[in-house]
C-alpha cells in the first residue's frame, strides 16, 4: 500500500493546483480598465472580431485566460450577440463572458433635436444606432412606412418628439420608428389633446406651428405669446406671413434678413403666399416651443416684430399702424448696421 501513497499525494497536489488555476481563471478580475468602457459588437461579428474589439479597447488583462474560459462556456461564433456593452473595472472572465453571451446589451442615449429634414433625422439616428444613415433614410421615405401611422411625407417628422431616449444600438429602422410612435402617443396624452381642442389644433398642426415659433424666437418666455399671435391670425383668416417659412422654402439658411424679393418665392411653405399652415414642419421644435403652442397665451395681438435693440426679443401690436412703427424702427436699426 505504501508504494501508492506517493503518486496519490502527487495527484492530489496537481488536482489542487488545477483547481486553484481554474478558480483564478474564472473568478479573478480580468479587466485592465480603470473606468467603465463601452464596446460595440456589430451584427455578424465572429469570435475573433470580438477579441479584436476587446484588444483595441484594452479591456483584458489576459486574453489567454479569457479564451480558455470562453471555450468552456461555449462562447463562439454561433453565440456572439451584437450590441453595446458597458464593461466595468473588476469584472471577471466569467462575468464578462456571461454578459456578452447573453446579449444583455446596454442602451444608448439617443438625442433628437436640431432637425429640419428627414435626412437630418436619419443622420442623427444613425449617429447613435448601428444602422447607417442611407438605410435609415430609405426606410423613412417609404410611403408604406409613414402611411401606416397616418402621416404623409411632408408631415412625417411631426411624429418624432424631441427628447433624449434610451434605445438599443442594434435597433432596426422599423424598431426605431415603432419606438418613436410609442413616444408620440405617450406625449400626446389626454391633457395635451384637450388643450389643443380649445384652439382647434391637432398634434400635427400644433407641431407645425411650434416649428415656426421655434425659429421666431430664442426666448422661451415669449414663445407662448408668439403662438397666440399666429393662432389669432389663423382664426381671423389672416396669412401667417412668417419669415422663417420663407427661409425654409428657399432652402437658403444663411439668410439673415428676409426681403420683399424673397416673399414671392413660389412654394407651399411660403406663408406670405399661402393661407394657413404649411404642409409640414420647418424644423423639429423644442419641447418648450411645443408646450408654448399647447398652452398659447390668450390675447389680441395680431402682429409682432423684432425689437430694434439687438436683444432678439419682439414687440407685439394689435393694430397694423402700431406694427408699422415697430417694423420701421427695426428696419432702420438693420440699415444702420448694414445687415442685409
Amino acid at each position: 500500500m505504501r508504494k501508492w501513497k506517493f503518486p496519490i499525494v502527487i495527484l492530489t497536489f496537481l488536482f489542487i493546483i488545477l483547481l486553484g488555476v481554474g478558480f483564478w481563471v474564472v473568478f479573478k478580475p480580468n479587466t485592465a480598465i480603470k473606468d467603465q468602457t463601452s464596446i460595440f459588437i456589430p451584427s455578424g461579428s465572429s469570435y475573433d472580431d470580438v477579441l479584436t474589439i476587446l484588444s483595441e479597447n484594452k479591456i483584458l488583462s489576459s486574453t489567454q485566460t479569457f479564451t480558455w474560459l470562453a471555450s468552456l462556456m461555449n462562447y463562439n461564433d454561433r453565440t456572439i450577440r451584437p450590441g453595446k456593452y458597458n464593461i466595468k473595472p473588476g469584472m471577471t472572465n466569467r462575468q464578462l463572458i456571461r454578459k456578452l453571451r447573453s446579449g444583455n446589451q446596454d442602451p444608448v442615449k439617443l438625442v433628437l433635436n436640431n432637425i429640419r429634414f428627414l435626412s437630418d433625422l436619419a443622420g442623427k439616428a444613425s449617429h447613435y444606432l448601428e444602422v447607417d444613415s442611407l438605410s435609415m433614410l430609405q426606410y423613412l421615405r417609404q410611403p408604406k412606412v409613414f402611411q401606416q401611422y397616418g402621416f404623409d411625407v411632408d408631415n412625417f417628422l411631426t411624429m418624432f418628439i424631441p427628447n433624449t431616449y434610451q434605445i438599443f444600438w442594434t435597433a432596426s429602422p422599423q424598431e426605431f420608428v415603432d419606438r418613436m410612435k410609442k413616444e408620440f402617443d405617450t406625449y400626446w396624452n389626454k391633457e395635451r389633446l384637450d388643450a389643443l381642442e380649445t384652439n382647434q389644433l391637432t398634434p400635427t398642426s400644433a407641431y407645425i406651428l411650434a416649428s415656426i415659433v421655434e425659429k421666431e424666437s430664442n426666448y422661451n418666455d415669449e414663445k407662448s405669446r408668439i403662438a397666440g399671435v399666429y393662432l389669432n391670425r389663423l382664426k381671423n383668416g389672416i396669412k401667417l406671413q412668417a419669415d422663417p417659412t420663407v427661409v425654409y422654402a428657399m432652402g437658403d439658411f444663411s439668410i439673415l434678413r428676409v426681403l420683399h424679393s424673397h416673399l414671392t418665392y413660389d412654394s407651399p411653405y411660403n406663408t406670405y403666399l399661402n393661407e394657413g399652415l404649411p404642409p409640414g414642419p420647418i424644423c423639429m421644435p423644442s419641447l418648450q416651443s411645443l408646450e408654448a403652442v399647447i398652452h398659447a397665451e390668450q390675447h389680441d395681438f395680431v402682429y409682432f416684430c423684432a425689437k430694434a435693440d439687438n436683444s432678439g426679443a419682439h414687440a407685439f401690436a394689435v393694430t397694423y399702424q402700431e406694427h408699422l412703427r415697430n417694423a420701421d424702427a427695426f428696419a432702420r436699426w438693420l440699415n444702420e448696421r448694414n445687415i442685409k
